[in-house]
C-alpha cells in the first residue's frame, strides 16, 4: 500500500466530513462556502486557516470560473497544498556524522519514529546510532534498545537518571570513532517543566555544537495526529525551546483529524517531513503535501 492509499485510509473521518460537500452536480452558493468552512474547522485546521483558505477559493472561484463543487474542490487543493509548502520535506544529512535530536511530549511516539527512522535510513545503507538520552522516563532507553535490535543498529545509553549531554557527549563520541553516517538522540518529553526541558535542549545544543561544529541538525518535533488542537499548543512551545526544523505526525489513523497537519505547517512555518500511518517498522513515510491534500478532502 503507498503513501497514498495508507494516508487516504488514516484521514477517513476527516475525509469523510469534506468529501460529501463536494458530491454531486450543483451550483456553488454563500451557503456552501459557509458548510465548506465550518467543516474545515471542525477537522483542525483552526479558525484562522479555514477561513482564510475559503475567502482565497471565493476569489479564485470568481476569477477562475469554479462553478461546480469538483472544480472547487480542485481549487481547495491547491490552495491547502500551497499553504503546506512552506519548505524542503527531505532531512538535511549533509555531513558525517549528522545530527538528529527527536523531541516531543510523552506519549506520542517518539521511540516508535525513532526505531522506524533508523531502520530506514539503514535501508538506505547509512551507518545509524541511537543515542538514549531520555534518561528520565522509566525504561525509555530500553525501549530505544529492542528498536535499535530490530532496525540492526548501533546504541549509545547510560543508567536512568544520567545526564543526557552526557549520553549525547559519548553519542558522538562513538558515532566519531566507529565511522557513524547519523546520530538520532531521543530527549525527554517533558513540557509540562519547560525550565529544565530548556536547560536540558540547551546543553545537549552546547555539547553537539562544540563536538560537531558545522554538522548538519535536524530538529525533529513528533506530534500526535490525534490530540487537534493541542498539538498545535506543544508546536508552538517546543519550536520556542528546541527550534524545531520539521514535523513528524503519528497516529494517523481513522480517528485522526488530518487538518492539524495543516494548522501546524503554517502557524510554524516548518515543513512535515514524515507521517506514521501504522504500527509497523515501514509506517513511516516521508511527506507529499500534495498527495496528503488529495486524501484530506
Amino acid at each position: 500500500m503507498g503513501f497514498f492509499e495508507k494516508i487516504k485510509k488514516g484521514l477517513t473521518k476527516t475525509r469523510n466530513a469534506i468529501s460529501g460537500l463536494f458530491a454531486g452536480d450543483y451550483e456553488v452558493d454563500d451557503e456552501f462556502y459557509d458548510e465548506l468552512e465550518e467543516r474545515l474547522i471542525l477537522a483542525d485546521l483552526g479558525v484562522d486557516i479555514a477561513s482564510r483558505a475559503v475567502e482565497q477559493l471565493r476569489k479564485d472561484a470568481y476569477e477562475k470560473m469554479l462553478t461546480t463543487p469538483d472544480r472547487v474542490r480542485a481549487g481547495l487543493a491547491d490552495i491547502l497544498t500551497d499553504i503546506l509548502d512552506v519548505g524542503s520535506t527531505e532531512l538535511k544529512l549533509d555531513s558525517k556524522p549528522a545530527m538528529v535530536l527527536v523531541i516531543g511530549v510523552n506519549g506520542v511516539g517518539k521511540t516508535t519514529t525513532i526505531g522506524k527512522l533508523s531502520h530506514q535510513l539503514a535501508g538506505e545503507g547509512k551507518r545509524v546510532l541511537l543515542c538514549a538520552a531520555d534518561t528520565f522516563r522509566a525504561a525509555a532507553a530500553d525501549q530505544l534498545e529492542i528498536w535499535a535490535n530490530r532496525a540492526d543498529v548501533e546504541l549509545v545509553r547510560q543508567h536512568e537518571g544520567a545526564d543526557p549531554a552526557s549520553v549525547v557527549y559519548d553519542g558522538i563520541s562513538a558515532a566519531k570513532a566507529r565511522g557513524v553516517d547519523v546520530i538520532i538522540t531521543d530527549t525527554a518529553g517533558r513540557l509540562h517543566n519547560k525550565a529544565n526541558l530548556m536547560n536540558e535542549l540547551g546543553k545537549i545544543s552546547r555539547v553537539i555544537d562544540r563536538e560537531l561544529p558545522g554538522s548538519s541538525k535536524e530538529v525533529l518535533l513528533v506530534l500526535d495526529a490525534t490530540t487537534g488542537q493541542n498539538g498545535l499548543i506543544q508546536a508552538k512551545q517546543f519550536q520556542q525551546i528546541a527550534g524545531v526544523t520539521g514535523i513528524v505526525l503519528t497516529k494517523l489513523d481513522g480517528t485522526a483529524k488530518g487538518g492539524i497537519v495543516i494548522a501546524v505547517a503554517n502557524a510554524l512555518q516548518i515543513p512535515v517531513k514524515y507521517i506514521g500511518v501504522g504500527e509497523g517498522i515501514d509506517d513511516l513515510m516521508p511527506f507529499n503535501a500534495r498527495e496528503f491534500v488529495e486524501a484530506l478532502i
